[in-house]
Order: structure tokens, then sequence, then C-alpha cells
């Protein structure tokens, strides 16, 4: 019994786990570091799932800018791009963790439409202060994820059918409380949330400094990380990834920092929201690679049943999953509504589709255990620059819906192409 528990033990478990020391010389060479030789292009094909799609991305950045005569990249258009994706970037984050644990949440899109309308109804009609209605928003969406991961987690209801149940209700409450209208406009102060830039601290030019020196700091700060982070695996001997790659890559990495920043600087500086972006990105890497309970997130999804067996109250893990999620489909909820500066019985319809094709574009495995923060947010910028550049090119939304579709059998095609490998 003892040796079947620990051959299924994954995730947390693996990830403390060091290489037994080689007994004799025969069978040291299979587990020696990998050649200080190794080419860049043999690394990039081994860990071809984490960059392929950031090449992708790239690539599809690249075909959509020739397509528009350069309309893409136009500082206006970019700025544009950011405020359109910023809600599914932020309910990506939270889905990653619930496709990781193994479930999924058909709900997020219904939540946000019902948030919207909650803080319209408190604020509009009911003079509530924004900051307070906000928070009281956030704490109405932890609490529909509660319920939610209650029937998910300790009913053991299906994740689909327990979310799927969600989306109608959430889809009716919002009905009900708009009364089938828009209601709006918003304060000032609330329209900022999303529409909002960073106060310019330097007078005078077209150019906002100010935000083009926040995008020098970030790419600085990032690169600092990226080295003390290589050389605590070059120390433990965990790192083969060859010097020469880690240097453009980083360096290619600030660079596109800057210029993005600049592009945002010549227009009107950088959003409000790109900086809730920033930091709840920053938060969840940290969380799904340096804590327990991102460990045992991906231990859930990886085998439950394993994960049970080593510990780990997997049932308490799957509840935090979907209270998470709630909290950020709120967030996401009350800033669509301020963009908009309304809140429409409408809003949020398609968004769980968007999220979860941004999750499974990223790389994450549709069986739970497999997923990447960075590559959820890169499969929704891959969404929302094709949504954006498709737009621009005039195609219609019924083919747009097509391509969409195919991506996303493609990325899961892959998943399951290597998963058999």
């Amino acid at each position: 019994m003892g040796n079947q528990i620990e051959a299924g033990v994954t995730g947390e478990l693996a990830s403390h786990t060091k290489p037994a020391a080689p007994a004799t010389a025969a069978s040291a060479a299979p587990q020696s570091a990998p050649p200080k030789g190794a080419s860049a292009l043999g690394f990039i094909k081994n860990n071809l799932r984490e960059y392929g799609m950031l090449f992708s991305l790239v690539l599809i950045m690249a075909f959509f800018q020739f397509m528009t005569d350069g309309t893409l990249m136009e500082p206006l258009n970019i700025t544009n791009l950011l405020l359109q994706n910023s809600y599914v970037v932020i309910m990506a984050l939270g889905m990653l963790m619930v496709i990781v644990a193994g479930h999924i949440d058909l709900s997020v899109g219904s939540v946000v439409g019902f948030i919207g309308a909650l803080a319209a109804v408190l604020i509009v009609n009911y003079d509530f202060n924004y900051v307070a209605a906000g928070a009281l928003c956030l704490a109405m969406g932890g609490l529909i994820g509660a319920a939610q991961g209650y029937f998910v987690a300790y009913a053991k209801i299906p994740s689909f059918i327990v979310t799927l149940a969600g989306m109608l209700v959430f889809k009716g409450l919002t009905l009900a409380l708009l009364q089938g209208q828009s209601v709006g406009p918003f304060p000032e102060g609330f329209q900022r949330l999303s529409s909002g830039f960073i106060p310019e601290l330097f007078a005078g030019g077209d150019l906002r400094l100010t935000s083009l020196l926040l995008g020098v700091v970030a790419a600085v700060a990032l690169g600092y990380v990226k080295l003390r982070a290589r050389a605590r695996l070059v120390g433990s001997g965990m790192s083969d990834e060859p010097l020469a790659f880690f240097l453009v890559r980083n360096a290619l990495l600030a660079a596109a920092i800057v210029y993005f920043s600049y592009l945002l600087a010549s227009y009107k500086g950088m959003p409000n929201v790109l900086i809730v972006m920033a930091l709840l990105i920053m938060a969840y890497t940290f969380i799904a690679n340096r804590t327990v309970i991102g460990r045992r997130v991906y231990a859930v999804g990886g085998n439950e049943k394993a994960s049970r067996l080593s510990g780990i109250k997997t049932e308490r893990v799957s509840f935090a999953t979907f209270v998470n999620m709630g909290v950020l489909a709120a967030l996401a909820g009350l800033i669509f509504a301020a963009r908009l500066n309304t809140a429409t019985p409408k809003a949020g319809n398609g968004f769980e589709l968007d999220v979860i094709a941004a999750c499974f574009i990223g790389g994450a495995s549709a069986s739970g255990g497999v997923g990447k923060v960075m590559g959820a947010v890169i499969g929704a910028f891959v969404m929302g620059v094709m949504n954006n550049g498709m737009s621009i090119m005039g195609i219609g939304i019924d083919y747009q819906q097509v391509i969409k579709g195919l991506v996303l059998l493609a990325a899961v095609f892959v998943d399951v192409y290597h998963k058999n490998k």
C-alpha cells in the first residue's frame, strides 16, 4: 500500500522530491547536469508547450499588424486592447486555478452581469458610496463562489452542472435587478477604475514620462527577479536553460515592456486597470509557484486520490478555488460596468467562453493538474488580439466565432497529443 501511495503522489509532493545520489559511476551518467553546450533550439524543443503560445502570440500580432496596415500597434488601439481584455485576463487567473484543480466554471459571465447590475442599483438607484458598493460587490462575489464551491467540493455535484445552474440563476437575477433596462451612468470616480489613467508627475510634452518610467522600472525589476531565480536553479542543479537563450529571452522581454510602455505613454499613459492586472498577475504567479496552497491546487488536479492520501484536504482546496473565482468575477464585473458606464441586462454574455478558451489556449489541461499563470494571460491576449484584429479587418462576427472555435480546438488537440505522446 505504501508503494502505491508513493507512486501516485503528484504536484506538491513531487515539487519537494530531490533525485537520489547515484550509487555507481555507471548510474551517474543519466543523472548528470545538462551539458554546457546544450543548444537553445534543443531547449525550445523540450519546452515547446511553455514557449509555443508566446511565439504564436508574436506571430498573430505580426500578422494583424501587416493586415491592418499598422493599425494594430497604434497607441490608441493598444490602449483599447488592454481596456477591452482586462476583465478577461482577470477572470482567466481565477479560471486557471479552477481548471488546474480539475473543475470548470460556466457561470462567470453571468456573475459579471449580475455584479454590474448590483453595483448599478446600489450606486445609481440608492446613492451608495461607490467604494462601499464595490466592497459589497466583491463580498457578494465571494459568497457566490462559496455557494457553488460547497456544492462541488462537499456535495460532490459535478462542477459543470453546478455552474451551468449558476449561469441560469444569475442571468435571471440580473434581469430582475435591472427590470430589463440599462441603469447608469456611474460617478466619475467609479469610472476611473476602468477608464482612468495613472497621474502624470512630469508636466509638459506629449509623452507621458511617468508611464514610460514605470515601464523601464518594471523591465529592470523583472530582469533582476529572473536573474535571482536562475541563480537559485543553477545552484541546485535544476536548470537546463542555456545562458545565451536566457539572456536573449529576457532582453527581448525587457525591450517589449519598454516599447509597449512607450506606446502607452504616447497616448494617455498607462490605464489604471493595467496596474490592477499587473499586480494580480504577480500575486497569482507567486501563489501558484511559491505557496503551499498553490502546490496543493496542482496536486489535487493531478491526482485527487493520492493528494487525499498524502494528507491534503482536497475538498477545502476545491472550495477555495471557487471562492477565489467568484471574487475575481465580481472584480471583472465592476471593471466592465465602469468601462461601459452603465449596467445592461446582456452584460457578460459569452465571457465564460473567452475566459475558458484563454486558459486552454495558454496550455491548461482539460484533465487538470497542468497550467501556468502566464500561459493563461498569453491565451487571453491571443483571444484579444484576434478579436481586435479581425474587427479592424472588417471580418463579421459569424466568421470570428468560427475562427476562435477552431483555434480553441487546435489548442486542446495539441494538449491531448503531447499527453498521449
